[in-house]
């Protein structure tokens, strides 16, 4: 069953249970209405005639007086304290058979007799001869059961006419909420079969669960397609880099195979390229697999870590290994609430980053700043033009067509850093000057300074 069909049943079902249960309301309020009506004014003649009753002496005839007072198709009688008639009058045949029971509680009970509601009440006086008696009033209820088959009938016809409008609003209803729901599916199955990001079209001003379900979609349209579109250039450029190394590497393979090692500087020279194209497409296959990596969200081991001490040991390696001259400013300990492995990984590619592209010394500095802790890497390499620094972090990315292949760098150093830095909440900001050279700004904003 579809969902517009079944929101239609439910809602006519719905409206229809109130509807009906507010007419069984009207009647029976209408029908109690009526019978309090009736008992009032019963009770007011009742009043009187207990009154005159209490007044009357032995000689009259009681009878003359509940005659008086006899209900229009009705009836009155006197009954002693064990149940027997003293007397009864009526004014409609058979009525004064009736033996109504009123409970106690209650201020009068209703009866039928011979199909039509008889309302009783009873009320004690004092009789001729000083004895107490119960007086009984029974008044014929033919006219309000005719107006409550009356109100039967019209509640009845404005529950069937009143049927119509509930079923073509909820109709209605359902188209209203099914559309965006349809209009959702026809966009996925064109989606699907075109492949492209189609989107749905929403008012601007729409706040209803509606609208915000088809901003939602439109958003994740949005970012489906943009991830699509990097995945789809990552896979270009991953291949076109892959494809470079390959070549390098078959090419002088076909040149061991045509000239063997007879030549040994051509074999040298095909051997040492073979070597340094395999070294470098390993190493972009690792790096391509650590950017995989971190997009799996791998679980960070967050403990307080001493920034300063990691830098200094990170400092003190890559002088031992490159020889090259690390000068680190400032003074620690400048702790934080960090993973200390992925936070060195990320000192190492901006360090790396700076050797390759700088052939005299890099300062580093340490320094608090406020409410961050903010790390400086600087090199005096040839720099970066101010337009290219916002693509510096895209995966292949190069300044110039062959600084990366000059230093042997991938391309992807950079994008991983940028991946690490928003799992670690680091900022990262760039200065360059061309010819002067280049400064990394890391600011640390969730460092402990209870622990300072």
């Amino acid at each position: 069953m579809k969902l517009k069909t079944k929101i239609h049943i439910f809602s006519s079902l719905l409206m229809l249970i109130i509807l009906v249960l507010t007419m069984i309301g009207i009647y029976f309020l209408y029908e109690k209405m009526a019978y309090d009506t009736e008992y009032n004014q019963l009770l007011s003649e009742s009043g009187e005639l207990v009154t005159s009753i209490s007044q009357t002496s032995k000689i009259n005839d009681p009878a003359t007086i509940l005659r008086a007072y006899i209900p229009p198709k009705g009836a009155i009688r006197a009954i002693d304290t064990n149940g027997k008639s003293l007397v009864a009058v009526q004014s409609t045949e058979g009525i004064e058979e009736i033996r109504p029971a009123i409970e106690e509680g209650k201020r009068y009970s209703v009866e039928e007799y011979e199909g039509i509601p008889v309302l009783s009440m009873s009320l004690p006086a004092i009789w001729v001869d000083g004895s107490v008696v119960h007086i009984q009033m029974l008044q014929s209820m033919k006219g309000v059961a005719r107006n409550l088959e009356l109100l039967k009938l019209v509640l009845l016809g404005v529950t069937i006419i009143a049927t119509i409008p509930i079923v073509l609003s909820s109709m209605a209803l359902g188209r209203l909420v099914t559309q965006p729901i349809y209009r959702l599916i026809a966009t996925m199955q064109e989606s699907s079969k075109s492949g492209t990001f189609e989107k749905i079209a929403v008012q601007k001003n729409g706040r209803d669960e509606m609208a915000e379900m088809g901003h939602t979609f439109n958003d994740m349209m949005s970012q489906l397609e943009q991830n699509y579109r990097k995945q789809e250039h990552f896979v270009s450029n991953a291949s076109h880099e892959l494809k470079t190394p390959l070549t390098v590497v078959e090419s002088y393979a076909r040149l061991l195979k045509r000239h063997g090692f007879e030549n040994k500087e051509v074999a040298n020279e095909a051997v040492q390229a073979i070597l340094s194209e395999s070294i470098r497409m390993n190493a972009m296959i690792q790096q391509m697999l650590e950017l995989a990596k971190n997009k799996e969200r791998s679980p960070l081991t967050i403990t307080s870590v001493d920034a300063y001490k990691v830098l200094e040991d990170t400092l003190h390696q890559m002088h031992q290994a490159y020889g090259r001259k690390f000068n680190l400013v400032g003074k620690g300990p400048a702790i934080t609430k960090t993973d200390e492995q992925k936070l060195k990984q990320l000192f190492f590619i901006f360090l790396e980053n700076a050797r390759h592209y700088s052939a005299r010394e890099i300062n580093v500095g340490v320094a608090r700043e406020g409410a961050e802790i903010v790390v400086r890497i600087q090199d005096f390499g040839q720099g970066i033009a101010e337009d290219k620094i916002p693509y510096l972090f895209d995966r292949f990315y190069r300044v110039s067509e062959d600084r990366n292949r000059k230093s042997g760098g991938t391309g992807l150093g950079l994008a991983i850093a940028r991946e690490i830095s928003e799992r670690l909440a680091i900022d990262i900001t760039v200065l360059s000057t061309l010819g002067e050279g280049t400064t990394i700004i890391l600011k640390f904003v969730n460092y402990d300074e209870e622990e300072q």
